[in-house]
């Protein structure tokens, strides 16, 4: 299938899981443990019904959205993911400057195959910071150091990973960072030449804000356990804020409480998020838990979701149900994995097409016009 034969988002992701080897697809693309949470997110969207209204002036049709005091052309941006350079070589920077051309926010995670300077640089006035609190408090202190000296406005730290995620198909994968050449491992690469071939001229994807750490451990087990800590508590948020002078963002609240917490703190937004469903396989979808969460904080802090948004209508169903704003990952994850820097775009241009017909059909002419009236009722 060419680029120009692809109507959805899952087109996009079955072309790239046709050119990427097994190892690096399931990397991005799975989940935790039996994958329900993954597959639920995803089919929780679908389930949410939109009332079409007709017969209203759709002809402009204003896709803008404001978060955190900053206007975008669309009500999304790109999430961060952890080692994308191992989906598709340079897979950051792609879709960091896709992201400025496009006028929307580029999340850099600090677990990415690309330094936070490099990401900020690419991303040139739309780039946030997500930040993993390490046990090592140093190590913590060193990035959001470097996070303010790259000018980010905007750090997201993540809430939820007091563990790393049990994934099944990595460990069936025997995935390890940096990859070990195994015999399976080896055939997948072999069998794929283009990936195969840009990696090599790319080099070998790492987790590059951690460079020093990962020279110095013995296992990549050792540099988890540095980046992720249990004891990440509410007072060690208060302190966060404290320490950060932008905007603050918390990712992975999936709880009325744990929004009213954050706002009572000083943070400035909350991710609905359940890591994409990539943590835990038991929670529930977030466009589930948005509509509680809403109720809860609505007009004490702004209110961004991710996790399951594969079509253009799915920003929409978030904001009838009390979203502000939402971020994408696998969705354009799957466009550079189909076609590099055209396949990006592609995913980009799918995903406003479908969100300029659906405020079309829902008789809406801006995306911030649509309220909780658009849901379809009984």
């Amino acid at each position: 299938m060419r680029l120009s034969r692809a109507a959805s988002i899952d087109d996009l992701r079955t072309m790239a899981k046709r050119r990427i080897p097994r190892f690096a697809f399931d990397l991005v693309d799975g989940g935790a443990e039996n994958e329900r949470n993954l597959r639920r997110n995803v089919e929780a969207f679908e389930e949410v019904e939109l009332t079409p209204r007709y017969m209203m002036d759709v002809s402009n049709i204003d896709t803008r959205a404001t978060i955190l005091g900053q206007t975008f052309d669309l009500p999304f941006g790109m999430a961060p993911i952890g080692m994308l350079n191992a989906f598709w070589p340079e897979a950051d920077l792609t879709l960091a400057r896709l992201c400025r051309q496009t006028n929307i926010p580029y999340v850099a995670s600090s677990a990415a195959s690309t330094t936070m300077e490099r990401l900020a640089e690419a991303a040139d006035g739309v780039g946030w910071f997500q930040l993993y609190v390490s046990s090592d408090a140093a190590v913590t202190e060193g990035l959001i150091a470097r996070a303010e000296a790259a000018g980010y406005p905007v750090m997201m730290v993540t809430a939820d990973v007091p563990a790393a995620g049990k994934r099944d198909r990595d460990i069936r994968n025997q995935l390890s960072v940096p990859f070990r050449l195994t015999p399976d491992v080896l055939f997948q690469i072999a069998t794929h030449p283009r990936w195969s071939v840009e990696t090599f001229r790319h080099g070998k994807p790492n987790i590059a804000n951690y460079a020093d750490l990962l020279q110095a451990a013995t296992s990549y087990a050792d540099v988890q356990k540095t980046l992720i800590t249990p004891g990440f508590t509410w007072d060690s948020l208060r302190r966060l804020r404290d320490r950060w002078k932008g905007k603050l963002l918390v990712k992975g609240i999936l709880h009325p409480q744990d929004a009213l917490k954050c706002a009572e703190i000083g943070c400035d937004g909350i991710v609905v998020s359940n890591h994409g469903g990539r943590q835990v396989a038991f929670g529930p979808p977030t466009i589930q838990a948005l509509p509680p969460i809403a109720e809860a904080v609505r007009g004490r802090l702004e209110i961004i979701i991710d996790s399951g948004i594969r079509r253009g209508a799915d920003l929409l169903r978030a904001k009838a149900h009390g979203a502000d704003f939402a971020l994408a990952g696998r969705a354009l994850a799957y466009g550079v994995g189909a076609g590099a820097s055209d396949g990006a775009e592609c995913a980009m241009k799918i995903l406003k097409l479908e969100l300029v017909r659906s405020l079309g059909q829902l008789g809406c002419s801006s995306f911030e016009a649509v309220g909780s009236s658009a849901l379809f009722t009984t």
